[in-house]
């Protein structure tokens, strides 16, 4: 179980506010679990569906009528959208100046191309690590290569770990904007074994629950055994 209660350092993700447990500090990690977790998710579940809506979603809408196989448009075809094209736009290996902590300074206006957000955390761990990079700069590729688990055990470590979870937070958003495709949220018909309230809620590929009284995060093994433990209180007592 993870709750926001803690004795040591926080995480050092801005967006998160839960304490490093002792297990994360005997790690070394400068950020907690769940978010190394939400990490993996995105880069390799979320991200590459998005990709695929977005590359669906590249030209404009148009109006007019199909004839024989083919459209006639009453007006000449709109251009792609731009909040696609932009973040579909490709990215080079040196592209952009940053400071180590994701820092952007470049000419580039509106959000950075999927591309251009992960090459500068897969050039950095590169760089500090001497490992390859991948063969291809495809956001696709990035995000797979950024989601191996040496890597990413790598990340949770370094003092850079919380300001590429915000970053990388603040790009799903965006792309979520864009496609309007979000994660399902579910209430779970379970008190919450710290609060009792019924306020568990699970989100799709997400590893915790989350009870959104008292911000505790729990996995489903959890909750069948805290379940269990109800059920076996409530025949002891009916029994006594």
């Amino acid at each position: 179980m993870t709750t926001t209660a803690h004795h040591g350092p926080l995480c050092s993700a801005a967006t998160c506010h839960r304490g490093l447990r002792d297990h994360e500090l005997d790690n070394r990690q400068t950020i907690c679990s769940p978010c190394l977790h939400v990490l993996s998710v995105w880069l390799q579940t979320e991200l590459p569906r998005q990709i695929i809506v977005l590359e669906g979603s590249r030209q404009r809408e148009t109006t007019g009528a199909s004839s024989g196989g083919r459209t006639a448009y009453r007006t000449a075809p709109l251009p792609g959208r731009d909040d696609v094209l932009n973040l579909l736009g490709p990215a080079a290996w040196s592209d952009g100046i940053r400071d180590p902590y994701g820092q952007a300074h470049t000419d580039q206006h509106g959000p950075l191309p999927i591309a251009g957000v992960l090459v500068h955390w897969v050039r950095l761990v590169c760089d500090e690590r001497r490992w390859n990079p991948p063969a291809s700069l495809a956001p696709q590729d990035l995000a797979a290569w950024l989601a191996h688990p040496p890597v990413l055990d790598y990340v949770s470590r370094r003092p850079w770990a919380g300001v590429l979870r915000d970053e990388l937070a603040e790009l799903m958003r965006t792309i979520r904007n864009v496609t309007r495709l979000r994660p399902r949220r579910r209430p779970v018909a379970q008190p919450c074994p710290r609060c009792e309230d019924l306020a568990l809620v699970e989100t799709d590929h997400q590893l915790y629950i989350d009870c959104t009284s008292c911000e505790a995060m729990f996995t489903r093994d959890e909750l069948t055994l805290a379940a269990s433990i109800t059920v076996a209180a409530l025949d002891q007592a009916s029994l006594g």
